[in-house]
């Protein structure tokens, strides 16, 4: 009997883990892909809202194309932000986290991609989130600029 709750209670653990809801806020698959030009996203409007990428329910959503052209939306997105000087910026990834339901994925969930930011010359780094399976609106976070 004790092995039996025992396996149940894992199980149900297990199965709670998952969640069938998305808490992202700022999806919108009606967004359009930004034009590019030298290699660059043409960003044209700052973010209004501070989570803007700060916050794992509020991503930079690039899910313009499909999951395996990832790191080229990011580089774009990246070379159409500078410092407050025009500085470049610098980025790595560093992590995968906060699963979330989509469609747009070949299993069914995604998870978000988190940068590591800074500007040449100013090594505080700063991190944002990216959903790379659905479409938002693209805009530059609070504390970068759009590239001149």
């Amino acid at each position: 009997m004790k092995k039996t709750f025992f396996i149940l209670l894992l199980i149900l653990n297990l199965v709670s883990c998952v969640s069938t809801k998305s808490t992202l806020q700022n999806v919108d698959n009606n967004a359009e892909k930004p034009k590019i030009v030298n290699n660059a996203f043409v960003i044209t409007e700052k973010a209004t809202d501070l989570r803007y990428g700060y916050n794992k329910d509020y991503p930079i959503n690039l899910g313009f194309d499909n999951e395996y052209t990832s790191a080229k939306n990011i580089e774009l997105f990246f070379n159409g932000l500078a410092g407050e000087n025009n500085e470049k910026i610098m980025y790595q990834k560093v992590d995968d986290c906060c699963p979330f339901p989509t469609v747009r994925s070949t299993m069914g969930a995604g998870m978000l991609m988190v940068y590591e930011v800074f500007t040449e010359g100013n090594r505080d780094k700063k991190r944002l989130y990216f959903n790379i399976f659905d479409k938002g609106k693209i805009a530059c976070p609070t504390g970068f600029y759009i590239k001149k």
